[in-house]
């Protein structure tokens, strides 16, 4: 049976609890400019992550290690311009938080000040409860990040499913728990066996947004590239591609080449 939709006016953090508890699927997209996030908010997507993956997608990285505070923040300012509706989440890179709470904090505030974006989200459980903690205590909003964690890639050594095996799956369920107990208000679970997702989900009452993760959670977010279609090497069991960007784009830019080539662009009608 079909859950109505609450119309909200604008996302908050509350209006994603205010989901889960309506039995409202989230969605989230990411987006890293003004131009993408406009079509994307005007879509009624409910939260936008300008990601670190940013790294990968716009710059051309391996990982996403590389990226820096500014460059997040140049891309988060560029997103917020845009926005009407959707919550906005921003992604602290990796060097930014891990190691000490007060760099945390100052990372979080930077990010706030400079980019207005909504609230931030950040990669482990109780390695990094101390950083979150001190960012919370300033009043800004936190999502958690569990499973796979893109930032931790050297750690683990590959991309591969995480917590499918008994003990790494207690620890990620007591993470969960102790990020909802310490006031995050949602979670990311990314690449985990869609039994333990739900799992998790229900044993929490802060939203649970998964990617690779199955149908058990609260919501589901995506690259908006891979999505698209604009990328095409990347085939992830989970990625369902909604377009063939890359397709339509290429066909498009020959189109162009071609009647430029051929003095058919610009046409009589074309001109000044």
């Amino acid at each position: 049976m079909s859950v109505a939709k609450k119309q909200y006016k604008r996302i908050t953090t509350k209006s994603l609890v205010d989901m889960k508890s309506n039995g409202e699927k989230i969605s989230m997209l990411t987006a890293y400019d003004f131009t993408m996030a406009q079509i994307v908010d005007g879509a009624g997507i409910d939260v936008i992550l300008v990601g670190d993956s940013a790294s990968n997608v716009m710059a051309g990285h391996e990982t996403t290690l590389p990226i820096t505070l500014d460059q997040m923040i140049y891309h988060a300012t560029s997103v917020v311009r845009a926005i009407n509706r959707a919550l906005v989440v921003v992604d602290l890179p990796f060097g930014s938080y891990q190691s000490d709470p007060k760099e945390a904090l100052r990372s979080a505030i930077r990010i706030m000040k400079e980019s207005g974006g909504h609230a931030v989200k950040l990669e482990g459980g109780k390695e990094v409860k101390e950083s979150i903690k001190r960012i919370m205590h300033a009043g800004i909003p936190v999502m958690g990040h569990l499973g796979l964690t893109p930032q931790s890639i050297y750690k683990f050594g590959t991309y591969t499913v995480r917590a499918k095996e008994e003990q790494e799956a207690e620890k990620l369920k007591a993470d969960a728990l102790m990020l909802e107990k310490i006031g995050c208000f949602a979670i990311v679970l990314e690449k985990v066996p869609a039994k333990l997702a739900k799992e998790v989900a229900a044993s929490l009452t802060i939203p649970v947004i998964g990617i690779g993760a199955g149908n058990g959670v609260d919501g589901q977010v995506l690259v908006v590239h891979d999505m698209l279609g604009m990328t095409h090497e990347f085939n992830p069991r989970f990625l369902r591609r909604y377009a063939d960007l890359h397709g339509e784009m290429t066909k498009a830019f020959q189109n162009y080449r071609d009647d430029v080539k051929s003095s058919a662009f610009p046409s009589d009608d074309e001109q000044y």
